[in-house]
């Protein structure tokens, strides 16, 4: 069985969206909502699609933690409240699950932004170069895994940035593998924040956590 763990807070307007577009594909999936403590209608818009609803400190780490501690499913589904997997998505996560050898790795969908801007092409190029050279998927790719391993790599790690950072690292880059299937992410982040000011400053906190930067200040950095 599979798992979906979706890590929310105050996101309602960006969950509805997602669930309705998984919907159709996820019949027989386990879908859990790990909440932070939102105050909004998130908890509710969760309970209406027949989520299990567990409450965890507010972070996404410790929230992933949770969902996964709470999962039934043999493998686990990591998505962002604003990331939609393309249509067909079941069948290549089924793929993948299918193949023993992969109860060794994870995979990652390709990274892509709602938005027709060329500089979102651009971004989306450079994310993909990430993914290959560095193994290291955004957490908005999702993450695929199944739950034996996530927990034998120790899960993600309870800190409020860099989680997907951290259990990417702990994966390894030869264990992990690039799908090419989209998921597809809001960009209003990027039009808000600025097309090349929040990449760059991404890349900027990914660099400060790699020289030992810890995560909670890394945190009041990015603003979350």
């Amino acid at each position: 069985m599979l798992t979906l763990v979706i890590p929310t807070l105050d996101c309602a307007a960006d969950l509805a969206p997602t669930l309705a577009a998984l919907a159709p594909e996820r019949a027989g999936a386990e879908l859990i909502v790990a909440d932070g403590g939102s105050s909004d209608a998130t908890v509710a818009i969760a309970e209406a699609a027949g989520a299990t609803v567990v409450t965890a400190p507010r972070g996404r780490g410790p929230q992933l933690r949770a969902g996964a501690a709470a999962a039934q499913g043999e493998w686990l589904l990591f998505l962002h409240a604003d990331t939609r997997p393309a249509p067909g998505w079941r069948a290549v996560a089924e793929r993948f699950m299918a193949d023993s050898v992969n109860a060794e790795r994870a995979a990652a969908f390709r990274f892509a932004l709602d938005d027709a801007d060329p500089r979102a092409r651009r971004i989306e190029r450079g994310v993909a170069w990430r993914g290959r050279a560095l193994g290291l998927p955004y957490g908005d790719q999702g993450l695929l895994i199944a739950r034996r391993f996530y927990w034998a790599l120790g899960g993600h790690p309870a800190i409020p940035l860099m989680e997907d950072v951290a259990l990417a690292r702990r994966i390894g880059r030869r264990r992990l593998v690039m799908l090419d299937h989209p998921a597809l992410t809001s960009a209003a982040r990027y039009r808000r924040g600025g097309w090349l000011l929040r990449p760059a400053r991404n890349l900027a906190l990914v660099s400060l956590y790699f020289i030992g930067v810890p995560p909670r200040l890394l945190a009041r950095l990015y603003g979350r």
